[in-house]
């Protein structure tokens, strides 16, 4: 016995609009409602892009870097990357930013694969934290840096719509890894670059 968790059969297209449909009966709606009639469609569509993180592999979009770099060897941060992502728990929006910086040790990767892997964690059912420690470890994982950091902020609708129904708060992490974590001057340095040019 592997121990392997046992595989799930797909769920077809027609499944997931049936799904949609007992939704809206339960929410005191009538599916054949004239405005409703292709609701069931469009949300199962909706869902295909906004789980589409799902099929890919963020690391392999890491895979290609480059090392003719002129022997530069400071700190690249990428800041205010918007993300769009769903909580596991309610299944609400999680909207926000995503800086990261990292500290190179001879080879870089273009600038937008860092943007594309905080997607395809994004577009998963996620928890911020481990949302913020996919993105750091897959980056440590692929470029091997001195250091890596990633800050994360969003803004939860589970919190804004729904339960308690505070608005304008937003949520912050960080995960900090190699010299981000060891060297506090390293990791000032993201920070201060991470806040610079606003008020």
């Amino acid at each position: 016995m592997s121990g392997s968790p046992p595989e799930v059969p797909p769920v077809t297209q027609a499944q997931a609009e049936d799904a949609v449909r007992t939704l809206l009966r339960w929410a005191g709606e009538d599916p054949a409602r004239e405005g409703l009639l292709d609701t069931p469609r469009r949300v199962a569509e909706a869902y295909g892009d906004w789980f589409s993180g799902y099929r890919e592999n963020p690391r392999e979009y890491l895979s290609r870097t480059f090392e003719e770099v002129a022997g530069y060897d400071e700190m690249i941060v990428l800041r205010d990357i918007e993300y769009e992502s769903h909580c596991e728990h309610h299944m609400a929006p999680i909207i926000g930013r995503v800086h990261v910086g990292y500290l190179p040790d001879g080879k870089v990767v273009g600038i937008s694969k860092l943007a594309r892997v905080v997607d395809a964690y994004a577009r998963r059912f996620q928890v911020q934290e481990k949302m913020t420690a996919q993105v750091a470890q897959c980056i440590q994982d692929a470029l091997h840096p001195l250091g890596v950091g990633v800050v994360v902020e969003g803004a939860h609708e589970c919190m804004t719509t729904r339960g308690i129904h505070k608005r304008g708060v937003s949520m912050v992490t960080s995960s900090m890894r190699g010299s981000f974590r060891t060297d506090a001057r390293t990791r000032a340095e993201f920070l201060r670059l991470i806040a610079a040019g606003r008020r």
